[in-house]
């Protein structure tokens, strides 16, 4: 059954080779596996994982493709900005922004930017009580 299996997102790159030096460079992050030159695996230390895979369509959806559940979410803008990471601050009725932070009433804060494909990616930090 699907409520027993693990689920793992895929993230479109219209050239794996950028995507690999962004995902590395400006990201920290190490592919554990490679399939022939069109796909990148990442696991990371909070025991989740995802796919990076070349295709043509690369950056065409206008939402948001991976979330990443951090700590403190300043300090990981403080970082990524250091990295060369562009934030996106969106016009979305109801949130509040405090920079390239958005507060969502009950649900936390949050941020966004786009890889080197032109994907949404989002940091988030979960309300305590959430």
């Amino acid at each position: 059954m699907l409520n027993t299996s693990r689920v793992e997102a895929n993230i479109p790159a219209a050239d794996l080779g950028r995507a690999r030096a962004f995902y590395a460079d400006t990201l920290g992050l190490k592919p554990t596996r490679e399939l022939a030159g069109a796909a990148l695996t990442y696991e990371t230390d909070g025991g989740t994982a995802f796919s990076i895979y070349e295709t043509a369509y690369a950056g065409q959806a206008g939402h948001t493709i991976a979330q990443w559940h951090v700590t403190d979410i300043e300090s990981e803008v403080r970082d990524l900005k250091a990295r060369g990471v562009t934030f996106e601050v969106y016009d979305m009725p109801g949130v509040r922004w405090d920079g390239e932070i958005a507060a969502l009433e009950g649900l936390g804060r949050a941020a966004w930017f786009k890889d080197s494909e032109g994907n949404i990616m989002c940091i988030d930090q979960e309300d305590a009580a959430g």
